[in-house]
């Protein structure tokens, strides 16, 4: 049901940028329905719709079935209780249905307009890997995204092998071509395109983005806001994550700091390293999406186990993890200046590990073990053995006091990061 809204509000945006009048109704029957039933290949694959009932595999109605089909819809929408064979995301009234839920015996205000906005709505949804799709209610992002309905559609006429029925795997791609200023040129727009791949088959479809991507590319058209989206997936069975908040200035942040800090050589490979340390629902379940579910993969071990990186100059591979994972960290800690800090700690550590006599590994073993520590007590137990034994000044006690005055949970992040500078410095 969470589509009426969505196409409403897309609706109410396209007729004010397009300065026409048309209802729920009117633009389904002349703009939704041509581009995306009208033709040989489908846009959208409705379960159990009209559209789709009586289809055989391999052989697309004409014209005139295309037609009837619509008028079958029309007389369903005007007389028939609102199911979801025509009204998207809503339930199945069969009580045993696998997509049965949210059923009330309350009677609900709906009328015509809301079925045809939800229809509208969910051609809007934006898929992503996983199987899922978000809705926004952001009426420019929508209309972005209505854009790119008739490049898909020009894509299925004029390529016999791409498969259809992919509009939201398509606005997923899309948004995230649209708004990379790096691909999309408007004079061109998919002169750049990257977004097919070949199937097993020998056929092509559309390749499904990763939210990152498309965070990223909503990031640099609206970089101050938080958007809300609705998470789900319809099919056989339908799935609801629901209600989840993007705090985009947060997604945007490891970014900004990579290009400050390591420059935009390797930005685009880095960009997507950032946001896989795990799936897209796990991400959900943190309440909302922001900087902890932009963590690289291949992290965590150093995070939680002490281990100390190793790092080659040589491996570029290797080189562009390492710095995902500073940047991240320092991300995380929200503060710059705790850069310098890491590096100088690390450095002095450094230069009191070379300190030992010749033979000997006991300062080394002293640093290592500074290094391991994994929480505030650990580091400040094995930081005060070498404060004890060290005669040259340093930045110990500062580096101390810091510790002692930061909060617990930035603590790890911090520790994390002395050790990546740490891996560089002695190299």
């Amino acid at each position: 049901m969470i589509a009426v809204n969505i196409g409403k509000t897309f609706l109410n945006a396209y007729n004010e940028k397009y300065k026409s009048n048309y209802d729920a109704k009117g633009f389904f029957v002349e703009k939704y329905f041509p581009l995306f039933f009208d033709e040989e290949k489908y846009m959208q694959w409705i379960t159990n719709s009209p559209f789709v009932q009586g289809i055989k595999k391999g052989i697309p109605p004409s014209a005139t079935e295309r037609k009837q089909k619509l008028s079958v819809l029309i007389e369903k929408v005007a007389n028939s209780a609102a199911d979801a064979s025509i009204a998207i995301g809503f339930p199945s009234l069969d009580m045993t249905a696998t997509t049965s839920g949210q059923l009330t015996n309350l009677e609900l205000p709906l009328n015509e307009k809301d079925v045809y906005l939800s229809w509208i709505g969910s051609g809007l949804g934006v898929g992503i890997q996983g199987g899922l799709s978000i809705l926004f209610d952001t009426p420019l992002l929508l209309l972005d995204i209505f854009d790119g309905w008739g490049i898909y559609r020009d894509y299925l006429n004029r390529t016999s092998q791409l498969r259809g029925n992919q509009i939201n795997t398509w606005n997923g791609q899309w948004i995230a071509h649209r708004y990379d200023p790096r691909l999309y040129d408007q004079q061109d727009p998919t002169a750049q395109f990257t977004g097919i791949s070949s199937t097993k088959d020998g056929g092509l479809e559309i390749s499904t983005q990763s939210w990152t991507a498309i965070m990223l590319g909503i990031c640099r058209t609206f970089p101050d806001s938080q958007l809300t989206g609705y998470v789900y997936n319809l099919g056989q069975t339908n799935t609801t994550i629901g209600f989840i908040p993007f705090r985009l200035p947060q997604i945007k942040r490891p970014i900004d700091l990579y290009e400050k800090y390591f420059g935009t050589s390797q930005k685009a490979e880095a960009e997507q390293l950032f946001g896989t340390a795990f799936g897209f629902t796990k991400a959900c379940q943190m309440g909302s999406i922001g900087i902890h579910a932009m963590e690289p993969k291949g992290l965590r071990d150093f995070i939680e186990k002490g281990k100390t990186p190793v790092y080659n100059e040589q491996d570029e591979e290797r080189k562009l993890n390492f710095h995902t994972y500073q940047i991240w960290l320092l991300a995380m800690l929200n503060n710059e200046q705790l850069w310098e800090s890491a590096q100088q700690f690390a450095t002095s550590l450094n230069q009191y590990a070379l300190s030992s006599e010749k033979g000997k590994k006991d300062k080394s073993n002293q640093v290592k073990a500074v290094l391991s520590s994994i929480s505030q007590k650990q580091f400040l137990d094995n930081l005060t053995i070498i404060v004890e034994d060290n005669t040259i000044q340093t930045n110990y006690e500062e580096m101390a006091r810091l510790i002692h005055m930061m909060p617990k949970d930035n603590v790890p992040y911090f520790l994390t990061l002395i050790r990546f500078h740490f891996a560089i410095i002695s190299k």
